[in-house]
């Protein structure tokens, strides 16, 4: 009897241990043994193809820059009855050559170009236009700049980003972080480039050099997808509740098969 409760009790606590057993859930768990010095530097968004720019041209004398500031009427409706109209500031789309139509200055060539080099490009291209005693200052914005999470995430979508510089974990954490079912060890990072070149990147999630790595920042248009664990396929096909009640009264058919043989 006492070696039958013995091995009733090591049965026990190993079904408890296998069912508690510690997944691999912690991100950059070996942050202590990466050299983080490799990672000082400030990201800044490059602009491509298919973007679409904002750029406000000022200068101290308002009726020298309006030539370079080109709006266009948006109407809004107040109620049914009565409409109006406000100005905005005209956008640009970047062809796929990286070329904008710029008013005045023509056709010129941002593709590849840091929004600080493209403020500099129009600012040193309109100065001639301008009287020497006017130093204008041009702001660069992209409107278009967003990026999707897709899998095993909490809140899947795509997401705007509004200051044009955000990380993989920061991308995870709009979308309400990876479900228990998510891969960590392998995130797919889909990139397209400035000549449409689609490749794919694994990103793992649980390694600290992922804070040096090229793909820590995320560019305009990246998909981030987190694919589901072998647990989660399994479950897809009979339904999560299925399989948790399976396990449940095999476990307790189980248990209570082993107390009848060591009662009876």
């Amino acid at each position: 009897m006492k070696k039958n409760s013995y091995f009733v009790l090591i049965l026990l606590v190993a079904l408890v241990t296998s069912c508690s057993a510690p997944k691999n859930v912690a991100y950059l768990h070996n942050s202590g043994e990466v050299d983080l010095s490799q990672s000082q530097f400030l990201y800044d968004a490059k602009i491509m193809p298919k973007d679409i720019l904002t750029i406000t041209v000022n200068t101290v004398n308002p009726e020298a820059s309006a030539p370079f500031n080109l709006t266009v009427s948006t109407t809004f409706n107040t109620n049914s009855r009565s409409t109006y109209s406000q100005p905005v500031l005209q956008t640009y789309l970047v062809d796929n050559n990286g070329i904008i139509d710029f008013p005045v200055l023509g056709r010129i060539s941002v593709g590849g170009l840091t929004k600080s080099q493209c403020e500099q490009l129009i600012h040193d291209r309109i100065k001639p236009y301008l009287n020497a005693s006017e130093n204008p200052v041009v702001t660069v914005r992209m409107s278009s700049y967003s990026i999707s999470v897709l899998g095993e995430v909490n809140r899947p979508g795509s997401y705007q980003v509004s200051r044009e510089k955000i990380n993989v974990l920061e991308a995870l954490a709009q979308a309400g972080d990876l479900t228990i079912y998510g891969v960590r060890e392998n995130v797919k990072l889909i990139r397209e480039d400035a000549k449409g070149k689609k490749r794919i990147y694994l990103i793992n999630l649980n390694d600290a050099n992922l804070l040096t790595s090229p793909y820590y920042y995320l560019q305009q248009n990246d998909i981030v997808y987190v694919e589901p664990n072998k647990v989660k396929a399994r479950n897809s096909s009979i339904g999560q509740s299925t399989t948790l009640w399976i396990s449940a009264t095999s476990i307790l058919i189980s248990m209570a098969s082993l107390l009848y043989n060591i009662l009876k």
